[in-house]
């Protein structure tokens, strides 16, 4: 059976990659496209080798890969393996990852009752409606909805926030510049797992990290 990590475990894992909420991150730059879609097919035998299959996204002159283990609801040893086999790849072509590039956009919604308010949202975006607190988008490609569970109502605040989750390094820096933009910080009590901030007129997003998390 596959070993589970925790974000804190897996953020540490293996070089270059990050965890962020939804798996194993990393973001590589290369030359051109023809750079990029070579380190895609050796990513791609990689996975059919170990039978273990990433999500790919391919630009010109970068790629990203997610990797995580469905079946386990985390990020697994399995994980950890299709990673340090990709770093392997990356030293014989050349190639660094880019950390302060990673990142992940969750929309959290604020509910009373989630499992009224989760079907809604399920129907308007087109996902299926896995219960739970959070609803993911099939094919990995639109933001994730995360819904946080209140205790009464809150209508002094926004009922709906953006989740950013960067590496933790790239965390203070991406704060910095937000508040240069005009931006403030609400809370940082839950730092280094997350803080909170707020733009002029009081909307908010949590710039998020894998540290100090089961």
């Amino acid at each position: 059976m596959a070993q589970t990590l925790s974000l804190h475990e897996a953020n540490h894992a293996v070089p270059g990659w990050r965890a962020l909420a939804s798996g194993l991150h990393i973001t590589v730059a290369t030359d051109d496209f023809a750079a990029a879609l070579a380190l895609v097919d050796r990513i791609g035998a990689i996975a059919e080798e170990q039978q273990h299959h990433p999500d790919l996204d391919l630009r010109w002159g970068r790629v990203h890969v997610v990797t995580s283990s469905h079946d386990a609801g985390g990020i697994t040893d399995r994980d950890v393996r299709l990673a340090t086999a990709v770093n392997e790849v990356l030293t014989e072509m050349g190639l660094e990852p880019e950390t302060t590039r990673v990142a992940q956009l969750e929309i959290a919604i604020d509910a009373l009752d989630i499992s009224v308010v989760r079907p809604f949202w399920a129907a308007v975006l087109g996902y299926d409606d896995g219960r739970g607190q959070t609803l993911e988008d099939a094919e990995s490609i639109r933001p994730a909805l995360w819904f946080q569970q209140m205790d009464e109502p809150r209508p002094q605040r926004n009922r709906i926030h953006f989740d950013v989750w960067v590496a933790p390094e790239e965390a203070e820096p991406r704060i910095a510049r937000a508040i240069e933009a005009g931006g403030h910080m609400v809370s940082d009590t839950e730092a280094p797992s997350f803080w909170v901030l707020a733009d002029p007129e009081g909307n908010e997003a949590c710039i998020c990290t894998a540290q100090e998390r089961g």
